[in-house]
């Protein structure tokens, strides 16, 4: 059974940092490029960044470049977020995604609460 578990969560207040952890278990966690979403009150859930299966490219949306880092420890089955110079708007559930070229799986999500 595939399980993606997200941690690292919580309320920091703007211009603050946070880093989250997606642990995976039960896939070749090797195989699959990983990434970031995350969902805002009321809107639709949206990409934030990316990386692929060995850690050598990363891309980000528009709106987290310079402030957020992904990477990933395929030794610990882990991807990370580290996020930095946090903004109210950055207020969401993240969630973590695992993506091979047949199936994709999601993480339950981690809520970042940032106050202005």
């Amino acid at each position: 059974q595939v399980q993606l578990v997200e941690s690292g969560g919580g309320l920091v207040q703007a211009g603050g940092s946070l880093r989250l952890s997606c642990a995976a278990s039960g896939l070749t966690f090797g195989s699959y490029g990983m990434g970031w979403f995350r969902q805002a009150p009321g809107k639709e859930r949206e990409f934030v960044a990316a990386i692929t299966r060995g850690g050598s490219d990363t891309r980000y949306a528009d709106s987290v470049k310079g402030r957020f880092t992904i990477s990933r420890d395929n030794a610990k089955n882990t991807v990370y977020l580290q996020m930095n110079s946090l903004k109210p708007e950055d207020t969401a559930v993240y969630y973590c995604g695992a993506q091979s070229v047949d199936s994709n799986y999601w993480g339950q999500g981690t809520r970042v609460n940032v106050s202005s």
